[in-house]
């Protein structure tokens, strides 16, 4: 069943399914920048396009801070798609696991009756958190927060129920392809680390908690936040060789609950963890003040510091290979 997981998702992340001349004309009059509205909700949220093309993944040796598991660069190829242009947010995420449509519950809005179609067969519900899961540094505007990997793969399968378009997460590569968008310095916008704070919420300027989305400048594809505010998980499982080991394969699939990659660095790290090549795995420590036995599968009560951000392929896959794909997440969490 993971070989079939694996073998779907990299169609979905590579196949050349369209003709060369279809192609063409989606990513110049069809890839452009668009605002989702979800259905039943008065709630919207905008995808930036991220053309094709190839970059170097990692880190070269002679970046200053870099880490071990940022190499061997290795070229990667990057099919179209769209990113959000800013991390998932309360208002967004709340709909989801309060199961709401203007303030009132409604069990279509599960379904995704709204959107009138059969993408996804049933969406699994998130339980209700034990404490406030922003801890008090606010939540309107803010990025949603605490959440682990599986209810982040479960809000896109929501969503996707919701508004007939495929949402997932970023692969690893798509992640720091998105966040370099063309750049092969250490950070979107260069190597001077004294302009971090005109980018990016982190220690030396955060007050010690996260901040509104889209408060610093964006890189140079429309992105904002990439560097800081929150990490945001990816699909990838955290191998710290796995530069070195995956060869050809498009990501490493998560086999095992920990640790996963989340990438960005956060409000609560030095600039070295900002970096565009910047990696790092998921712990169980994350949720050790978690009251539910046995520990809860959707909240990390003690990672204020990950969120989230969606993608979505330019070639829409079959209503059979969408299934599949949530059929099988990457990981028994």
């Amino acid at each position: 069943m993971r070989l079939l997981f694996v073998v779907i998702l990299a169609f979905l992340l590579v196949s050349p399914a369209l003709g060369q001349k279809k192609k063409k004309k989606l990513e110049t009059g069809v890839h452009q920048a668009y605002t989702e509205t979800i259905p039943g909700t008065q709630l919207s949220f905008r995808m930036v396009p991220i053309p094709a093309g190839k970059f170097l993944m990692g880190s070269p040796a002679s970046e200053p801070n870099r880490r071990d598991d940022e190499g061997p660069q290795h070229e990667v190829h990057i099919e179209p798609f769209w990113m959000s242009e800013f991390e998932i947010t309360w208002d967004l995420y709340d709909a989801f696991v309060n199961k709401e449509t203007n303030g009132s519950m409604n069990p279509e809005f599960v379904k995704g009756a709204f959107a009138g179609n059969k993408l996804v067969d049933a969406v699994a519900l998130p339980s209700q958190p034990y404490v406030d899961m922003s801890f008090g540094m606010g939540k309107r505007g803010f990025p949603a927060i605490n959440m682990t990997q599986y209810a982040a793969l479960a809000f896109c399968q929501w969503l996707t129920a919701q508004t007939g378009h495929f949402y997932r997460l970023p692969t690893e590569a798509e992640w720091e392809y998105a966040c370099r968008a063309g750049s092969t310095t250490a950070y979107h916008f260069g190597d001077d680390v004294s302009k971090l704070g005109e980018y990016a919420w982190f220690y030396d300027n955060s007050n010690g908690a996260y901040h509104p989305v889209g408060q610093k400048k964006p890189n140079a594809w429309g992105l904002y936040d990439m560097h800081g505010n929150v990490a945001e998980w990816v699909l990838d499982q955290y191998v710290p060789d796995a530069y070195a080991k995956k060869g050809t394969q498009p990501y490493l699939p998560a086999e095992q609950l920990y640790p996963i990659v989340v990438r960005g660095g956060s409000w609560d790290d030095d600039p070295d963890r900002l970096r565009s090549a910047a990696r790092r795995g998921s712990a169980p420590e994350w949720k050790q003040r978690d009251p539910q036995i046995p520990k809860s599968k959707w909240w990390f009560t003690d990672a204020s510091f990950v969120g989230f951000r969606i993608v979505r392929p330019l070639r829409q896959p079959s209503k059979e290979e969408i299934q599949q794909y949530f059929k099988t997440p990457p990981a028994d969490l």
